[in-house]
């Protein structure tokens, strides 16, 4: 993988990181996705053989959070004293990979955060999150822990993070390394471009390539979803319509294309 070097810094300090161009989520697939939930493009995730989706640990800092779109990467890594250090360094920030990658938000853009889970690195605080949502990105998700979580709350940005801390971004562990590049967010690989579906249930990262049959399953799933939901309302039993028989198939398809279902 090629990289650039977009700022120039101080040798003390790692220049920021870019990966190599990508092209973003389709905008006719993001917007079929916004009535698939986590749970669902999880569950088909998993029977197209991707197993590994749903990222551990960020929760959403608001319930009933919901948001969809194509995914930006941002890596921290560790620091280390020859290279990177936690003292008096909050101004270096502006020099980094976490300020380049707010500069490249487009609208409706989703970031993805690898910060190994740290309770001591607040990787967004309101000023970032302030300029994110300026910029048109959706929402949020990291690996790691947000601060100013009053004035983020305000805002109103959708974030799935780990908790919150007073500590600003590079003050402790971890340093903001590297954006567009593949990562690891709660164990689970993000690339450029894919899909990200995040609500109460998680965050699940839905590969690029498969984001189209996914979409194309996942809408079928919602619909006969609904129509066992109003089964089950009717009095219908359970083990006849979740998930559907081949008969409650033949009912649901009749429903689906305006055909008269009979009460249970």
């Amino acid at each position: 993988m090629s990289i650039t070097h977009p700022t120039p810094l101080s040798s003390v300090y790692p220049l920021p990181v870019r990966g190599e161009p990508f092209e973003r989520a389709d905008a006719d697939i993001v917007r079929r996705m916004e009535i698939v939930s986590a749970a669902t493009a999880c569950a088909k995730l998993n029977g197209m053989g991707i197993t590994r989706t749903a990222v551990q640990g960020p929760l959403p800092l608001e319930r009933g959070s919901r948001v969809v779109g194509s995914a930006l990467t941002l890596q921290f890594m560790p620091q280390r004293e020859d290279v990177a250090s936690g003292v008096s360094q909050e101004y270096i920030e502006r020099h980094t990979a976490l300020w380049e990658v707010l500069e490249t938000v487009q609208e409706g853009d989703v970031l993805v955060v690898q910060a190994y889970g740290s309770a001591f690195t607040g990787c967004f605080g309101d000023m970032l999150v302030r300029y994110f949502k300026r910029r048109g990105g959706a929402g949020i998700v990291v690996d790691g822990r947000i601060r100013d979580v009053a004035r983020v709350r305000e805002l109103g940005v959708p974030i799935w993070c780990t908790g919150v801390t007073p500590h600003y971004a590079s003050q402790t562990d971890l340093f903001p390394w590297a954006y567009d590049v593949p990562i690891a967010a709660g164990g689970v690989l993000c690339l450029p471009g894919d899909v990200v579906v995040a609500d109460d249930d998680g965050a699940v990262i839905v590969p690029g390539s498969r984001a189209e049959e996914l979409v194309r399953s996942a809408e079928d799933h919602e619909n006969w979803e609904d129509f066992s939901r109003m089964r089950l309302e009717q009095g219908a039993r359970l083990s006849e319509y979740y998930p559907l028989t081949p008969d409650s198939r033949a009912e649901y398809e009749a429903w689906r294309d305006g055909g008269r279902i009979p009460l249970v």
